[in-house]
């Protein structure tokens, strides 16, 4: 018992030597500002629809149909619901050469064409479906506005007003396959200029 009544004490004081031993002087309350209030993620803007012409055919013939897009509005979407094919409303007088594809494709844009890799396996496009997609790239790229130009390293733009305002003009899409590629112009589409 009396073994006991001792190591306590002890106990007690090498814990105090241990804390003060550390070099960490003691302070009273310090005044940093107000108190942490955990995360904050400002909520995300929400986007105005764009409505983009779709291309579908009709009678054989490329036919625009007008589509609201809620998210975000990019060549990529535009063209990953062109392969999802016409909704059921437009399914009443539209059809589709291109093959329904429901995951994201690739889609890159450069110069006056943009690019489209489709999943393996898949055979060339005929010339209907080519042309559905040259039209709906050319149309759609009207539809969004262009980046402003990169300004000089003085700060000022490169372009004037309505250049940096102007969206850049895609006449023709490039599509890449299993081994193949074709390329198609839209100078057939249908009220383009």
């Amino acid at each position: 018992m009396k073994g006991s009544r001792l190591t306590a004490p002890l106990v007690g004081l090498a814990a105090a030597l241990t804390l003060t031993a550390c070099g960490v002087p003691p302070t009273g309350v310090i005044e940093a500002g107000e108190p942490a209030s955990g995360m904050f993620s400002p909520a995300p803007r929400p986007t105005a629809p764009v409505v983009v012409s779709l291309y579908f055919l009709r009678d054989g013939d490329p036919t625009a149909y007008p589509r609201e897009l809620e998210e975000p509005a990019d060549l990529g979407a535009v063209v990953g619901r062109l392969f999802g094919g016409p909704t059921a409303s437009e399914a009443e007088t539209a059809t589709t050469a291109l093959p329904r594809l429901k995951r994201a494709l690739d889609v890159t844009a450069g110069g006056d064409a943009v690019s489209v890799q489709l999943p393996d396996g898949l055979a060339p496009l005929s010339q209907p479906a080519m042309l559905q997609l040259a039209c709906t790239v050319a149309r759609a790229s009207t539809s969004f506005a262009a980046l402003p130009a990169d300004p000089e390293p003085g700060g000022t733009s490169t372009a004037s007003p309505a250049e940096a305002q102007r969206p850049p003009a895609y006449t023709s899409v490039r599509v890449l396959g299993d081994g193949w590629t074709m390329t198609q112009s839209a100078d057939a589409c249908p009220g383009l200029p």
